[in-house]
């Protein structure tokens, strides 16, 4: 009879915070921009340049520390980890490993297996590095040091986890958490959030962990779920076999989807850590923490119990809205503007939900005003425009973020409350569409809808549909 084997998965996570600039410098931390222009001596590692710690990365890093229930490091001090690497200017990362800002704490997921909590071992502050780019045709390797120095912080969770499920779980939660504490947007595709996989495998009921691997070079949940399997399934095999598994970090092609080794595994003593002897210790006051802690917003699942109770609108509709924070944010802001929440969550869970999937955006990008969707939103109710203006204006205000009452005005989509005009054209339509009448009248009511889609038809979309049907009633007798 074949071993059954378990799988044991422990992640690193790395997060870029929100910072305006680097985590110890002035500069700017923003996505792009031409390579090697968001940099100075200190981010380019230049001899006798110092770092100065940017504030508000302590304050972010504490803040989703005490939001994953960990303990907070008062006192706590910055490391050198040497490496030589041509994208690591200095050849050390400043980074932390004898007094982590964050310890021992844990976040509770759920799966088709139930909840469980996953341990988090330690959160650390540290240093991006910068970019290679390596160029195909020339042969070369190029490096841009614009990421160089950028705030990150590590979350290093416990060996867990026991399948791609339970690690996706806990991944959407962690990026859930962090987006709501606008401690960064965890955009998997821009670098901003990424996951390296320690994995190893054993026999069902082993108590010894068998020997692991990492796989870095992750980007995106699907690539992690894929990797996942591939390398359980590769050390499996070897062990069948009657091989030993090799500690290693291996890189994840998710293209050819399967993985091959970069190098040993290093351990701390490979790296020579030492304390950073440029940056004085950090010492967060109870008064600085508390300051800390009454900030911390109302997180997803506070939110899903308190919209249920409050706003009565379905589970289905809470689970998408709650699940990005921009969405959440438009959705109580526009309530709060006076319109009725079912309403204002068929928009977002409809025409918003739509535009996002076809344009391939994140809802983060979302350009449009709580206001304008307001504003849309009492054009319909007060019989100004009909639902298929609204549609199409929804779309333009989707684009470039329009005023609907100033726009709808300008292009002079306002619904035709005439009734004398309505009447008229409906006479005409009756009078050109003798067999649609007698289709009515011998008692097929499709014919109906042929009426009413001429009707609005002619005036070109234009015309309130209650009015249209209770005329053509009038008239069709």
């Amino acid at each position: 009879m074949s071993k059954q084997y378990e799988t044991v998965i422990g992640l690193e996570v790395h997060v870029e915070l929100a910072t305006k600039t680097k985590i110890f410098c002035s500069c700017s931390t923003q996505f792009g921009g031409e390579p090697n222009t968001h940099t100075c001596p200190v981010c380019t590692g230049m001899p006798g340049s110092l770092p100065v710690l940017n504030k508000q990365v302590v304050e972010y890093a504490a803040a989703v520390g005490l939001a994953t229930g960990c303990t907070i490091t008062q006192y706590c001090k910055f490391d050198r980890k040497n490496y030589f690497y041509p994208d690591n200017p200095q050849n050390y990362q400043i980074s932390q490993l004898y007094l982590p800002i964050c310890r021992d704490g844990g976040i509770e997921i759920e799966t088709e297996n139930g909840k469980k909590t996953v341990g988090i071992h330690e959160i650390h502050m540290e240093e991006d590095a910068g970019k290679l780019i390596h160029d195909e045709w020339d042969d070369s390797s190029l490096v841009d040091y614009n990421r160089s120095g950028v705030p990150l912080i590590e979350i290093v969770s416990e060996p867990d986890m026991r399948s791609a499920e339970e690690v996706i779980a806990y991944l959407e939660k962690l990026r859930l958490i962090i987006q709501y504490l606008g401690a960064s947007d965890c955009k998997l595709q821009e670098g901003s959030m990424r996951a390296d996989v320690n994995l190893s495998v054993r026999e069902v009921g082993a108590e010894a962990f068998g020997t692991r691997t990492e796989m870095k070079n992750l980007n995106s949940f699907r690539a992690i779920a894929r990797a996942i399997e591939g390398e359980k399934n590769r050390q499996i095999d070897i062990l069948e076999a009657g091989g030993q598994v090799v500690q290693e970090t291996r890189r994840w092609d998710d293209n050819k989807e399967c993985s091959y080794a970069m190098r040993s595994k290093e351990d701390a003593q490979d790296y020579r850590y030492f304390p950073e002897p440029d940056l004085v210790p950090v010492i967060i006051s109870d008064q600085w923490l508390e300051e800390i802690r009454s900030r911390q917003p109302e997180f997803r699942d506070e939110k899903r119990a308190r919209y249920k109770e409050e706003y009565g609108i379905p589970q289905y509709d809470i689970d998408i809205i709650t699940s990005e924070k921009k969405l959440a944010d438009l959705f109580e802001e526009t309530i709060a503007l006076g319109c009725r929440p079912k309403e204002v969550s068929n928009w977002l869970m409809v025409e918003t939900m739509r535009l996002l999937k076809e344009q391939d955006m994140d809802a983060a990008d979302i350009r449009f005003s709580p206001a304008h969707l307001a504003a849309l939103i009492g054009l319909v109710e007060q019989g100004k425009i009909n639902r298929t203006v609204a549609k199409e204006v929804f779309e333009v205000m989707f684009e470039q973020d329009v005023d609907p009452v100033s726009y709808v005005e300008e292009k002079g989509l306002s619904m035709v409350q005439d009734e004398g005009a309505l009447r008229s054209t409906i006479e005409e339509i009756v009078k050109n569409n003798p067999q649609s009448v007698e289709d009515y009248r011998s008692g097929k009511k499709k014919a109906m809808g042929f009426l009413v889609g001429q009707t609005m038809k002619a005036m070109k979309g234009k015309a309130d549909p209650a009015l249209v049907n209770k005329i053509l009633l009038e008239i069709l007798g």
